[in-house]
């Protein structure tokens, strides 16, 4: 019987290419891994309705997989449909982001069902979200007062050139670090263009013990793959951390493993080498 019997899966620079597909050796992989026992958790930081498609694709439904979303802040038992973890996203914390962000001269967006909102029309950074998740954008005159009429929002992103970006998160880490409303949420750069804000406590691989006690299953069972400083935390977390090829070299420090990057099947290979032993 293989030691690992789940694997957890960041997508975009791990699972998925750099043209946003699985390549049909992965896919079939995942998929004959699936039909021996072994479960798949889709873990990014992409929203349910960006994840789904590639949930499909692997067959996660007919499996019983689950779809670990915007970090782990939404987690979906992709063959019941079943969400069965779901933190939402401090109202008091919107308009202070909102706000420095605007008088920086960035754009925020956010997700809400399978459409991304934001005020910013023709923003490259918020249309390549889109292209990635296959969503529509639906641009708003004013986004607090949308996103007060959506009610319950996963997660907030400002968007904007990776240089000033980096100026911005240090410039936005003093600005809020005294604000009481600012003390429920954490932010960090998934790409060099995005920076994520999410709930408090909001991190992969502590949201993979849910997963794990969903399915009655231990850390020591997992195998966790991924590319970015945001997948860290399940790579520490796993029994097997994996970090790809093409890894950040801080990732590739804290992984058990490395392998081949996600244009020359590293996750197959993985699934190869640790599941089926060849």
């Amino acid at each position: 019987m293989p030691m690992y019997s789940i694997i957890a899966l960041d997508l975009d620079g791990t699972l998925t290419k750099a043209d946003k597909t699985v390549s049909e050796h992965t896919r079939d992989t995942l998929i004959k891994a699936q039909q021996q026992g072994m479960k798949v958790v889709l873990a990014s930081g992409r929203p349910t309705n960006g994840m789904a498609f590639i949930a499909d694709e692997l067959r996660l439904a007919d499996y019983g997989g689950m779809v670990l979303a915007y970090n782990g802040g939404e987690i979906t038992d992709w063959q019941t449909k079943e969400v069965i973890n779901r933190v939402p996203f401090p109202d008091e914390a919107v308009p202070v982001i909102y706000r420095f962000a605007k008088s920086k001269g960035f754009a925020m967006m956010t997700y809400c069902g399978k459409q991304i909102f934001t005020e910013a029309n023709g923003n490259k950074y918020v249309m390549q979200s889109a292209f990635r998740n296959r969503m529509e954008i639906r641009v708003v005159d004013d986004f607090l007062t949308a996103t007060r009429e959506w009610g319950v929002l996963p997660k907030c992103m400002v968007v904007g050139d990776p240089d000033r970006l980096g100026v911005f998160e240090d410039e936005l880490r003093e600005y809020a670090k005294d604000m009481e409303s600012m003390r429920t949420v954490d932010f960090f750069r998934s790409e060099p263009y995005y920076l994520e804000i999410v709930p408090k406590g909001i991190d992969k691989g502590a949201c993979l013990q849910l997963v794990l006690d969903h399915y009655g299953m231990t850390r020591d069972a997992l195998i966790a793959c991924g590319d970015a400083y945001n997948d860290m935390g399940m790579i520490e977390f796993a029994g097997l951390g994996v970090a790809m090829g093409n890894a950040q070299d801080c990732v590739k420090q804290t992984a058990d493993y490395i392998t081949d990057s996600n244009e020359a099947d590293g996750v197959a290979k993985v699934v190869e080498k640790f599941y089926f032993g060849e």
